[in-house]
């Protein structure tokens, strides 16, 4: 690869040059040649001194850091006269475009793809404050058991400003337990208290749709610098990107460029990271690299103060029966519980009428039928236990024996699949045992029942009977 222009390079060391690209592809591999190298431009060779060019300062930084060294080697093997290396940012890169590119205009190019903004520090943190949500700051999460721990996480990460003190911070839970509020949380928190820093925070589902758009108009160079340059990188619902093969790759390489500078990266899940099937094993070892806090469902104290402070900020006068009430039977997740509440009060304000138990019972008639009809852990050991003619101890007991260990396995496999709680909560009920442990049995559930017809069948009658 050259560039157009007046070069003084001589015969035998654009060959030479040649030979220094095939050997940088074949130690680092294609992904990272193509990701990093592929883009090197040689300018001029001129008393044994090599200038080569990238198209951005970012690109640029990266290579002399992480590669030059080895190209320097790599030139003096292929040429006996080469003592010395520069590499230099093209002064234009809309020039610099591959031969086999179609040149777009600029402003079609980044349509999708837009930079981030190199603004003063106030342009940059209004730019963060515009994608976040404005209910959703530190001051009105409730704290409980449940989440305690991805809210402290939370706070440590957002309140640190040169020591990372976990890297990547990864926040999983069900449905409507509050990951997004805390990812939200934390970008109102670094707006406000490092201003200076540029953070960037989306959907995996943005992420993906950015990384094709930059594919589409071949401006992939773009995007690296985009996501590879910014101080935290904030990614919502990775489970996302689960099966993608290529936006996992790009991700893949966006993360360990982010960790080899030192820059925070938060993401969130609704599964740990070993959970997150259709995803690359080097992909979910990434992931747990640094803290996974793991937000439980809530329990009646939690949801109680959740329905409290939201009363409280709204300035709403309420009987705290009702409260209570709500609190007691919506236990789902947060967002169907707030969602309730609304449902009572918007009634209230409509009809003029004063809420009472009775109103709200009649308001919330179908969820309330959808709540009760929920299957728990303790139905679903019990049936299974009554199926397979073992005791109900049996199910929290350490026997190992198979008529045992089977028949506790299904019912962790029936626990994961009719349940919204988290792999550590299921193995919890099963005697104390670790999530690992409540993993392998829904794996080993899933192999047996490609080979096994009479547990199949068993599993889709206890199945049946528990969701009637």
């Amino acid at each position: 690869m050259t560039s157009s222009g007046a070069l003084n390079i001589q015969n035998p060391h654009s060959e030479a040059w040649t030979k220094v690209r095939e050997r940088l592809r074949s130690e680092y591999g294609e992904a990272t040649y193509n990701s990093w190298l592929k883009n090197i431009d040689l300018e001029t060779i001129s008393n044994g001194h090599v200038t080569m060019s990238l198209p951005t300062k970012f690109l640029r930084d990266w290579v002399i850091n992480n590669y030059a060294n080895r190209i320097r080697q790599i030139w003096c093997l292929e040429a006996d006269d080469i003592q010395s290396i520069d590499i230099h940012v093209k002064e234009s890169p809309e020039t610099a475009l591959p031969d086999n590119t179609v040149e777009t205009p600029a402003a079609t190019r980044n349509q999708n793809v837009r930079p981030i903004s190199r603004t003063g520090s106030a342009d940059a943190a209004s730019n963060l404050k515009s994608q976040l949500d404005a209910r959703f700051t530190f001051d009105n999460f409730v704290v409980g058991k449940s989440n305690e721990l991805a809210h402290a996480a939370a706070r440590r990460v957002a309140e640190a400003r040169d020591n990372i003190p976990f890297n990547p911070l990864y926040l999983y839970g069900g449905v409507g337990l509050g990951k997004t509020h805390l990812m939200h949380a934390i970008g109102h928190a670094l707006a406000e208290n490092a201003p200076d820093k540029k953070v960037l925070y989306l959907s995996a589902e943005k992420f993906m749709f950015r990384f094709i758009s930059a594919l589409r108009y071949k401006d992939t160079m773009t995007f690296k610098e985009q996501f590879r340059s910014v101080d935290v990188l904030m990614i919502d619902d990775v489970q996302f990107i689960a099966g993608k093969e290529s936006t996992q790759e790009e991700f893949f390489h966006t993360f360990n460029a982010l960790v080899d500078q030192n820059h925070q990266i938060i993401i969130s899940g609704d599964r740990s990271p070993t959970d997150l099937e259709g995803m690359e094993e080097r992909m979910r070892s990434r992931l747990g690299w640094g803290l996974v806090a793991d937000i439980h469902p809530t329990d009646y104290e939690l949801r109680l103060g959740i329905l409290q402070s939201k009363v409280e900020q709204a300035a709403i006068s309420i009987d705290p029966r009702i409260l209570e009430f709500l609190a007691h039977r919506i236990t789902s997740n947060v967002r169907e519980l707030e969602g309730a509440l609304n449902r009572v009060l918007a009634y209230s304000d409509l009809v003029g009428r004063a809420v009472t138990i009775e109103s709200t019972q009649e308001v919330l008639r179908d969820l309330l039928r959808a709540n009760d009809r929920r299957t728990t852990i303790e139905e679903i050991q019990k049936r299974v236990a009554e199926h397979f003619n073992i005791r109900m101890s049996d199910m929290h007991s350490a026997r190992r024996a198979r008529a045992v260990a089977r028949p506790r396995q299904v019912a962790m496999y029936l626990a994961k699949q009719l349940t919204s709680r988290s792999l550590p909560e299921i193995g919890r009920k099963f005697g104390g045992r670790d999530h690992t442990t409540v993993m392998h049995a829904v794996r080993k559930i899933d192999e047996l029942r490609e080979s096994d017809i009479s547990l199949s069948e068993d599993i889709d009658l206890l199945r049946r009977m528990l969701e009637n």
